[in-house]
């Protein structure tokens, strides 16, 4: 039984993080701790374990930590956690920034840790053997993934995160659009970016072997042109990126069994861990460059 820390108080932290943990045979919730205490206090109360105003008090009675907060307040825990040796259970994006990110892949390689990065659409088990089929497949040379959410709507539950509304779609869902091109057409070389209206970002990437894909993000789309759209071209015709079966509680769930599973097996080799939550944060860091300054940005091999 791997105990875990819950970091986070909100939507997400309460309807999936904790929903999961508290169902699943191999976890056991024992504490929460959120920069609002009261709120603390009852998602802790919801689940019966006690909340923490501490987070090192927290970090002190876990094996493992699974974080729901902006990433720039995750990022500074996770090195802290892992330099206490607790396993990571962490949000996308892994930072806001490429020298944090540095940090945390650092201090999980040198204390030895687990490590999982939560990209939802990686962990429903119809999307992973897709990508994994696809893969193998071979002959691949663009991709073209359009992500259009539409969050500021009044009620919408993240409408009011700050930090998406600073850094945009690029840093929200572009690290999920990421995670299903960079699995087939591997690692990012080119970057470069332009802006819409209505918060659109448009990237042009050149992966490695030259393949190409352009992806179009916002999170402030109208209503009725919500779309989410993952295809890929290549010499034996198109592939679609199917939906996730199932809810994103059963997806953390599959996160939670492959995190307990490296745990158990010592394997520190995870497709989605924190070095590629780091390489995520490079394209991103990249782009974010690309945009601002009107020009390509190469990104370094390694």
């Amino acid at each position: 039984m791997l105990r875990f820390g819950l970091f986070g108080t909100g939507h997400w932290a309460a309807h999936t993080h904790a929903a999961a943990l508290a169902a699943h045979p191999r976890a056991e919730l024992v504490g929460v701790w959120g920069r609002n205490p009261e709120r603390a206090g009852e998602l802790a109360a919801r689940h019966g374990v006690p909340a923490y105003d501490d987070q090192d008090a927290l970090l002190d009675t876990v094996d493992a930590i699974a974080v729901a907060l902006p990433p720039d307040v995750q990022a500074d825990l996770a090195v802290r956690a892992a330099t206490a040796g607790r396993h990571l259970l962490l949000d996308k994006p892994l930072a806001l920034d490429l020298a944090e990110a540095d940090r945390v892949a650092a201090a999980a390689e040198r204390s030895g840790v687990a490590s999982v990065v939560f990209f939802t659409q990686r962990f429903h088990p119809n999307v992973a053997g897709f990508l994994g089929a696809t893969a193998a497949v071979g002959g691949w040379q663009h991709a073209r993934v359009t992500m259009f959410a539409s969050i500021f709507q009044p009620g919408h539950r993240y409408g009011g995160s700050v930090w998406r509304r600073e850094r945009g779609a690029l840093w929200d869902i572009g690290p999920h659009a990421l995670s299903l091109v960079l699995p087939v057409l591997g690692r990012v070389t080119r970057v470069s970016a332009t802006d819409g209206p209505r918060g659109l970002v448009h990237l042009l990437l050149t992966h490695d072997g030259g393949a190409t894909s352009a992806l179009s993000l916002t999170l402030d789309a109208p209503p009725d042109a919500t779309t989410r759209d993952a295809v890929l071209f290549g010499e034996n015709g198109t592939a679609t990126v199917p939906p996730g079966d199932g809810s994103a509680v059963d997806a953390f769930g599959f996160a939670v069994d492959q995190l307990v599973e490296q745990v158990d097996t010592g394997a520190r080799d995870h497709g989605c861990d924190v070095r590629f939550g780091r390489e995520v944060v490079a394209v991103l860091a990249a782009a974010e460059t690309a945009r601002a300054e009107s020009r390509t940005v190469d990104l370094p091999a390694g």
